[in-house]
């Protein structure tokens, strides 16, 4: 596994709704950003957008010493890396089901665990210790599960709160667009009031329904830590 330096890194999460950036000075994130996902992005887009993030904190791409990439958009993963090539002169870090992390990955087939998954559970691992849920509100809600010993044995994919929002306006022919906002009381006394109960009384009901399921396999003492 490549050994990044001490100095600052640029992180990059690339996911289905939104990238996020970070850039890192020794463990401390001393700045963040996020934008929109576009698979039609070019590098020299990229770096248009990312030093126009960078002036307005007073960094530079060329205090950047190197830095790691996870991604779960395959059309972007050579555009990021292509970026970081020309723009920022190193070679990326990218995060993959074969990267040395330190913990097992026991899913049936490791290379269908998402970059992502990964980052959240030695994250999430790092942080809190085990064993641990992990649980990322992002297009789709994923659930991971870290045993006692630190192995990751895989979880749950649901689809993401405003992904199910969206997809009951469009395959309903009376139902509007809601704000996704929780109501005073769960039982709906209009349309919109019962759409906004169903939908985020209904997600919360699924988390902690999940939540519960997970802990009854992995055993007392479990840490639940939710990003995204």
């Amino acid at each position: 596994m490549k050994t990044l330096p001490e100095g600052k890194i640029l992180a990059m999460d690339i996911g289905n709704t939104n990238i996020v950036l970070g850039v890192y000075a020794g463990e401390d994130l001393i700045a963040y950003w996020r934008m929109s996902t576009s698979p039609h992005r070019m590098p020299d887009e990229l770096a248009v957008l990312i030093h126009s993030f960078f002036s307005y904190r007073s960094l530079s791409f060329g205090e950047i010493e190197d830095g790691i990439l996870s991604c779960v958009v395959p059309p972007l993963l050579p555009v990021f890396e292509e970026f970081c090539q020309r723009y920022m002169e190193f070679e990326p870090l990218v995060v993959e089901p074969g990267t040395k992390t330190g913990m097992r990955i026991l899913y049936d087939n490791p290379q269908e665990v998402g970059a992502d998954r990964i980052v959240n559970a030695v994250a999430a691992k790092a942080r809190y210790g085990t064993p641990l849920i992990v649980i990322d509100f992002g297009t789709a809600t994923t659930f991971d599960a870290i045993s006692r010993s630190g192995d990751y044995l895989g979880g749950a994919i649901a689809p993401g709160v405003t992904v199910a929002s969206d997809a009951l306006v469009q395959r309903t022919a009376k139902l509007p667009r809601v704000e996704l906002v929780v109501p005073s009381k769960a039982i709906g006394r209009n349309t919109i009031n019962s759409m906004q109960s169903g939908i985020m009384y209904g997600y919360v009901s699924l988390v902690e329904g999940m939540v519960a399921r997970l802990k009854l396999e992995l055993g007392d003492g479990v840490h639940v830590v939710a990003t995204g």
